[in-house]
């Protein structure tokens, strides 16, 4: 069994996800939202830190994939975006963890179909392929899909490589 965490990094509220992988079988393990409080900039991204750190330790997972942020947004959002960011993958790499980037068209693309798709075809996809009994929150749902996402690109690159050539 493989345990992957994927993350939606936002400024104001980042999403996360644990999901388990048999085969293939998927189950969601455990999910939520981070939201830090207050104004204080340093204040929230050390917040978010310990919060992040507790979640890898909690549930070990042995990969992790990051959505990467949309480059169609201002430079103050993209500048906060970019500081969540960092502060994601500095947890992610203190703990050892492998971590890929996905582009949110990736994401998409391997949960729905198309690098195209509405947020409500991804939340309607990622419900089915987890077999929920409700919806979650969006931002659970972005890291869900961005968890599914990596293992379906691992998944595909293991079956390319393992391929043989003629």
């Amino acid at each position: 069994m493989t345990r992957i965490l994927g993350v939606d990094p936002g400024s104001r509220a980042t999403g996360w996800a644990v999901i388990e992988v048999e085969g293939s079988r998927l189950r969601l393990r455990a999910s939520g939202v981070l939201r830090p409080r207050g104004d204080d900039r340093a204040a929230r991204l050390a917040w978010l830190h310990g919060e992040l750190r507790a979640l890898v330790v909690g549930e070990a997972p042995e990969t992790a994939a990051v959505e990467s942020p949309f480059t169609g947004i201002n430079a103050r959002s993209a500048l906060a975006l970019a500081e969540t960011r960092g502060v994601v993958l500095a947890v992610l790499g203190e703990a050892g963890l492998e971590v890929a980037a996905l582009s949110p068209a990736a994401v998409k693309s391997a949960v729905v179909g198309t690098g195209r798709a509405e947020k409500r075809q991804v939340v309607y996809m990622v419900v089915r392929l987890l077999g929920l009994a409700k919806e979650p929150p969006e931002d659970a749902a972005d890291a869900m899909a961005v968890a599914i996402a990596h293992w379906r690109q691992a998944s595909w690159s293991n079956r390319l490589r393992s391929t043989p050539t003629r």
